[in-house]
């Protein structure tokens, strides 16, 4: 364990807390917020911005135990044909809400497994964006893979789609922690799959990695490291397993006898951080990691759904069954059903579910969350200037959250909060403390550390 933190502050701070991907975090989303008001969201966009889209592929060979995802696993391809088919139809849809032909300069492929797609599907996704959208081709285009179920005409139609950044799901590489979690991927599966990608071009790639698994230690996960090293990610992202049993019914296959404790979680977290940094990646917030010359090791450093990001855009959307759009009006969510999303973009309407109206307090609240989880500091003069009067409350509540940090963990100066070193671990804590709707059960959140 770092010698700066003691076994008592890492107990402390390792409750369940949102990751902050936004906020309000999506459990607060509400169904009030439908289609008829994702519409006037959509018609309102400014015309001379960019936008980011996301796509969401919710099918999978097979189920991971730890997998938290809205996904599920698919042994006929029809289901995803006609899934297809119908995000096709709703790209359309949402593209005649504009009031003029946007920007887009970053497009994710996520899921579930978009390497479950056939390579005229990912054409015809693809085609479908371009026919929408501007896709800025000096834009990242990212894709998330399943390396296990991979072959070389999906690569191709990936890269031909403008794909230029790849991200590989290993979790870990110990045999026993792979059995324990249902995913069995060996290092040279994985390292032909790298290969494949980077013999058609795309050379920028990820690599996704859990600690805090089932059977894992620190041995374990430093032999995992070694490997993962062996393929030269230009980006590793690590995140700490959420055991959800409560709400993810297939994590009851996971026995929770095996999961690693709170100490031993911390001791992985910064097990990792010492090896990617001796190794010469940039430490990129809480858990992200890049090469020198990567745009995540240099750019002005942002959070969505998908963790940490160089993208700069302010409107996010959505498409695909439980797919989360931001505006500048607040948040949107499809509906999670891939069969009730087919029905209603069939009826070519908005598949909205449910989101947030964002208000001025909330705006402020969000801008600092961000801040602290990207920079680690946040200036309140930059606070005012940007928000005005609507800042005062928050303003307040940083001078109260620094006068009751009894564990060092922040630094109060005449402009600027700062995580400390020691807080760093803790910084979810800490943007905790700004969080207006964290009342009550947090059973849907993962340890904190």
């Amino acid at each position: 364990m770092d010698t700066t933190t003691d076994a008592a502050l890492v107990r402390r701070h390792a409750r369940a807390l949102p990751r902050y991907t936004s906020y309000p975090t999506a459990n607060h989303f509400k169904p009030e917020i439908g289609p008829e008001i994702y519409d006037g969201w959509l018609a309102a966009l400014a015309t001379d911005q960019p936008i980011s889209l996301y796509v969401h592929i919710p099918f999978c060979h097979a189920l991971c135990h730890y997998c938290a995802c809205n996904t599920k696993a698919v042994r006929r391809y029809d289901p995803v044909s006609r899934y297809v088919e119908a995000v096709v139809g709703e790209i359309g849809i949402v593209a005649a809400r504009h009031r003029a032909r946007l920007t887009a300069s970053h497009l994710h492929w996520g899921g579930g497994s978009p390497s479950m797609l056939e390579p005229g599907d990912i054409q015809r996704l693809a085609g479908a964006f371009a026919a929408a959208y501007d896709i800025d081709p000096d834009g990242e285009n990212a894709v998330e893979v399943d390396p296990r179920h991979l072959r070389e005409d999906q690569v191709a139609a990936f890269a031909a789609a403008g794909v230029n950044r790849v991200s590989f799901g290993v979790q870990d590489f110990d045999p026993a922690v792979q059995a324990a979690i249902g995913r069995l991927q060996d290092f040279a599966v994985t390292q032909r799959a790298v290969d494949l990608f980077r013999a058609h071009g795309v050379r920028s790639v990820n690599v996704d990695l859990v600690y805090g698994l089932p059977l894992q230690t620190l041995d374990s996960l430093g032999r995992t490291l070694d490997d993962v090293l062996r393929l030269e990610p230009e980006r590793i992202a690590t995140f700490g397993y959420a055991h959800l049993p409560e709400r993810m019914r297939h994590q009851r296959l996971i026995d929770s006898s095996t999961l690693p404790g709170a100490d031993d979680r911390y001791a992985q977290s910064q097990a990792i951080v010492r090896r990617l940094v001796d190794a010469g990646y940039a430490r990129v917030g809480i858990d992200h990691f890049a090469r020198s010359g990567d745009s995540l090791s240099s750019a002005d450093l942002r959070r969505n759904f998908q963790g940490y990001t160089s993208d700069g855009a302010d409107t996010l959307i959505g498409f695909g069954a439980s797919a989360i759009g931001k505006l500048p009006g607040g948040f949107v969510q499809n509906s999670v059903a891939a069969g009730e999303y087919e029905r209603r973009i069939g009826n070519g309407e908005l598949a909205t579910a449910r989101g947030f109206a964002v208000s001025s307090d909330d705006r402020v609240r969000a801008f600092l969350i961000e801040r602290l989880m990207c920079d680690f500091r946040v200036s309140m003069r930059a606070l005012v200037d940007r928000f005005g009067e609507a800042a005062r409350p928050v303003l307040a509540r940083i001078g109260d959250v620094a006068r009751g940090d009894a564990d060092g963990l922040v630094a109060l100066d005449d402009d600027r909060l700062e995580v400390t070193e020691r807080g760093r671990p803790f910084v979810r804590s800490i943007c905790a403390e700004f969080d207006a709707y964290l009342g009550g059960s947090r059973a849907r959140h993962s340890m904190a550390v």
